[in-house]
C-alpha cells in the first residue's frame, strides 16, 4: 500500500477562479482615502435632503464606508458585496450590509430604490460592465446619483510610460505576477478607461454626467505625490484616479 503521504495526486488540478481572485482578503481594492473622501464629499453635495438610500457596490470590508461615513451621517447606506466574508468584514463598519451581484436583476433591490450609488473601484474588474451599468440605472431612481471611481488608464505617469514601451500602471496581463510596469501588487484589473471613454459609456448607459474629476493615488512614490495632486486639481483627465458624477436620466 502506498503510504498517504507519498502518493501521486492524479487529480486535475482546478485553477482559482477570478471569484477566488477578488474574494482573497489580501487582494487590494482600493485606491487610498483622497479618493473616497472626494467621492464622499460630491455627494454629500448632492444630496440636498438627509435620508437619501444610498448603496455602495461593492463595498468590500467596509473601510472605505467608514472613511465616508462623516460625510454621510444624514443618509441610509448600504452596503453591497458577492463576497459572503467581505460582508462579514463590512458588518464591522456598516449598520445594513446585503449581498447582490451586477446583472440580471442581481441587486436586490427594486427597481428606483437608490436615490444614490456609490461604484468604487469597481467596473475596472468587470468582465460585463454594459450589464452592470444596466442594472445601476435599474434600482437608481430617475435623477438618482452614481459616483462612479476608477483608475484612469491616461493618468500622467502611464503618458509617459507608454512613450517609453512600458506597460502603464493599473494594467495587468496575468492574476500571478506583475510583469512589465511598476508596482508589486497584482489587483485584477481587467479593463481601463480614460475620462473621454468613461463619459462617452456612461452616456450611452442611460446616463447623464454631471462632471469627470481626478483624485490622487496612494500608490504613487512619495517625491511625486505633490506632482499627483496637482495634476488632479488641474487636469482631471490626466489624474490617477477618475471620479465621476451621473445622474439616471429618465426614461423618454
Amino acid at each position: 500500500m502506498t503510504h498517504p503521504h507519498t502518493a501521486h495526486d492524479t487529480r486535475p488540478h482546478t485553477p482559482p477562479t477570478l471569484q477566488d481572485f477578488y474574494e482573497n482578503p489580501a487582494v487590494p481594492v482600493a485606491s487610498g482615502t483622497p479618493r473616497t473622501l472626494r467621492q464622499a464629499r460630491i455627494l454629500a453635495a448632492a444630496l440636498p435632503r438627509p435620508g437619501a438610500t444610498v448603496l455602495d457596490i461593492g463595498c468590500g470590508d467596509g473601510t472605505a464606508a467608514a472613511t465616508a461615513a462623516p460625510l454621510l451621517r444624514d443618509h441610509r447606506v448600504i452596503g453591497v458585496d458577492w463576497s459572503q466574508d467581505a460582508l462579514r468584514r463590512a458588518s464591522r463598519h456598516l449598520t445594513h450590509v446585503v449581498r447582490g451581484e451586477l446583472g440580471d436583476n442581481g441587486l436586490p433591490f427594486a427597481t428606483g430604490a437608490a436615490d444614490a450609488v456609490l461604484f468604487s473601484e469597481v467596473i475596472e474588474h468587470l468582465v460585463d460592465p454594459d450589464s452592470a451599468l444596466d442594472e445601476l440605472r435599474r434600482v437608481l431612481a430617475p435623477g438618482g446619483h452614481l459616483m462612479l471611481s476608477t483608475p484612469n488608464l491616461a493618468a500622467w505617469y502611464n503618458r509617459a510610460l507608454l512613450l517609453a514601451g512600458t506597460q502603464p500602471v493599473f494594467s495587468e496581463v496575468s492574476l500571478r505576477a506583475v510583469h512589465g510596469r511598476p508596482g508589486t501588487e497584482v489587483v485584477g484589473h481587467l479593463r481601463l478607461y480614460t475620462a473621454r471613454a468613461l463619459r462617452e459609456f456612461l452616456t450611452a448607459s442611460g446616463f447623464d454626467v454631471v462632471r469627470i474629476t481626478g483624485a490622487p493615488f496612494h500608490g504613487v512614490p512619495r517625491p511625486l505625490r505633490a506632482l499627483d495632486r496637482l495634476v488632479c486639481s488641474a487636469a482631471p483627465s490626466a489624474a490617477s484616479i477618475l471620479l465621476a458624477h451621473a445622474r439616471r436620466r429618465a426614461a423618454a
